[in-house]
């Protein structure tokens, strides 16, 4: 199991190599992707919450010696939803044989009601003979609102305080995620006690059938989420960390899966929504860590 102190940015699964992005109802606002390459043959068709690979193809990263290409593929993201969301998409690169390569995660911001926003993603360092005749499958979409949307870093949000989930750790079944919040602002900040949380599904319905238990000991121990909760006030530039923690034991009954979390700092709080990927097993509860600073136990 992690320290309590998590890192203070979220840890990507790859880098990203954009060849050629469009903005919502704009132009593209680089080398078209077409023009690259990254759909020069016909992707799958098929669609996924909304996420569509509608072209695959090579392109060359600036600066990349001559004749060296990755594999990149096209893709549009629409959204059915009633206000601006964010999405951050999972791909597989698969091989011609269908070997799974790597995964690459990209992030959609602000994509309105009933838009299409057309994208491109590139797989790195995959070796030219795997890259031949490879395809990205989609693996996961993942969508919040944009106004709730999770920020580890860039201009400070109207709050004045950044809050983002990481991306966690297991070890036989027990699972952490930390939950991180940061002073953005220009004023001091107070906490005192548990962030509250609101639990949803796939389809962001809310999800009632989980005991939500104040302190990680209650699930665990060791995790650095135990108690008890005290008073703390984060100057400007200071950090705090609270988190959760689960078992996925499933024994009788159905196994109950909530992708998202909706987080309140403190009571008043604007809500930020992350996306934790609760597998909670059958067994119906979790535990929430009371906010510390950083560097504390």
């Amino acid at each position: 199991m992690r320290s309590a102190t998590f890192p203070a940015a979220l840890a990507g699964l790859l880098l990203l190599t954009a060849c050629g992005t469009e903005q919502a109802g704009g132009g593209p606002s680089g080398p078209s992707a077409t023009a690259a390459g990254c759909a020069a043959r016909p992707g799958d068709g098929s669609t996924e919450d909304g996420v569509t690979v509608t072209g695959m193809g090579e392109s060359a990263a600036p600066g990349a010696p001559v004749g060296q290409t990755d594999p990149c593929a096209e893709y549009t993201v629409t959204s059915a939803e009633t206000a601006p969301f964010t999405y951050t998409i999972a791909f597989s690169f698969l091989t011609e044989s269908g070997q799974a390569m790597t995964t690459v995660k990209e992030t959609v911001p602000a994509v309105g009601p009933g838009k299409t926003v057309r994208r491109t993603v590139t797989a790195a360092d995959v070796p030219p003979d795997a890259a031949a005749g490879g395809r990205f499958k989609v693996l996961t979409v993942r969508s919040v609102p944009t106004a709730e949307a999770p920020s580890a870093s860039g201009p400070c949000p109207p709050s004045g305080v950044r809050v983002y989930a990481d991306d966690g750790d297991s070890a036989m079944g027990l699972r952490v995620v930390g939950l991180h919040l940061e002073n953005c602002g220009t004023a001091p900040y107070e906490l005192n006690g548990y962030p509250r949380i609101g639990l949803a599904d796939e389809d962001h319905a809310p999800v009632d059938s989980v005991r939500l238990l104040q302190g990680g000991e209650r699930i665990a121990g060791a995790t650095g989420m135990e108690g008890p909760a005290r008073p703390l006030v984060l100057a400007p530039g200071e950090r705090a960390y609270s988190g959760l923690v689960w078992r996925n034991t499933v024994e009788a009954g159905d196994p109950v899966n909530a992708p998202y979390a909706r987080v309140w700092a403190k009571p008043g709080a604007a809500p930020v929504m992350v996306t934790p990927e609760l597998d909670l097993g059958t067994t119906g509860k979790l535990g929430i860590g009371p906010w510390k600073k950083d560097g504390t136990r």
